[in-house]
This record gives structure tokens, C-alpha cells and sequence, in this order.
């Protein structure tokens, strides 16, 4: 058995004119992210994690912002792709633990469902899936609600 670790993290500018979409999931809220998908943080950082984990380069490489045809597209489809890549070379996910960083909206009455909107894309146990929420005490861009940031660890396997 071939066991592997990845480690993601992205970061996006939080914008008013923007929806809010954090682990596949839309969250109301006065300001979303601004990017060329719909610039959701968490699902950016876990498929970078899965991609590095298989040394497969990262998120703008398979997804390159210069592709019209990903214009504001759902952050789920990007990861569906990924992990048909990951399957491809015959891993699976063993498991995901993961942090995203935002001064507001509070999240971790959404993390339930994000759980169990990642499980569902990635055909995975919602008990494979951590997520967790933190503020960065008004440190820094996130302190200062300019962005958000996610970070992920994934632990992948080839029997």
C-alpha cells in the first residue's frame, strides 16, 4: 500500500458584489469572494491538497483562471474533476481535515452541511471530512475582513 500527504491553502478577497460559497455550500452574508470560479476557499484548498498528495501540480494548472470556459464556475465541478484525477492513478482519500479562516459570517453552523455536500462530490464518509472555522483575532487580512484563507491536509492511499 502506497499512503500519501498533501497539504492545500487559498486565499480570496472578499468583495460585496459577490455570493458567499465556502465548501460547496452558499452561506448568506454582505460580501462573497472574489475570483474567476465562485472563488470557494475550502474546496480550492482540499483539491490543491489532493493534487499535490499525488504529485499532480495544483488547482491552476488543471484549472488554469485563463480558461473562460471556468468562469464562475461551481467549485464542486472542480473538484468532481479532481478527484476523477486522484481515481485515475488509483488512490482514494483516506481522509480531510481542514481550517477556514473568516472574521464573519459565523460558520460552524454551516458545517454540517458542508460536510455533507464534500462527502457527497468526493463519494466519501462525511466521518472523513473534517472542517473547522477559526477568526484570525483581527490579525492580518482576514482580521481585517479584506479575505478569507483555508488550509487542508489529506491523507491518500493506493492499495
Amino acid at each position: 500500500m502506497k499512503i500519501r500527504v498533501g497539504f492545500g491553502y487559498d486565499v480570496h478577497r472578499l468583495d460585496p458584489g459577490r455570493e458567499l460559497w465556502l465548501g460547496g455550500v452558499h452561506i448568506n452574508s454582505t460580501q462573497g469572494l472574489l475570483g474567476h470560479s465562485d472563488a470557494d476557499v475550502l474546496i480550492h484548498a482540499i483539491c490543491d491538497a489532493l493534487l499535490g498528495a499525488a504529485n499532480m501540480r495544483d488547482i491552476g494548472y488543471h484549472f488554469p483562471d485563463k480558461d473562460s470556459t471556468l468562469k464562475n464556475i461551481d467549485s464542486k465541478i472542480l473538484l468532481a474533476k479532481t478527484i476523477q484525477l486522484l481515481r485515475d492513478t488509483g488512490y482514494e482519500i483516506e481522509n480531510i481535515d481542514s481550517t477556514v479562516c473568516a472574521e464573519q459570517p459565523k460558520l460552524n453552523p454551516h458545517i454540517p452541511t458542508m460536510k455533507a455536500t464534500l462527502a457527497n462530490v468526493m463519494g466519501i464518509s462525511e466521518n472523513d471530512i473534517s472542517i473547522k472555522a477559526t477568526t484570525t483575532e483581527q490579525l492580518g487580512f482576514v482580521g481585517k475582513e479584506e479575505g478569507m484563507a483555508a488550509y487542508a491536509v489529506v491523507l491518500i492511499c493506493k492499495h
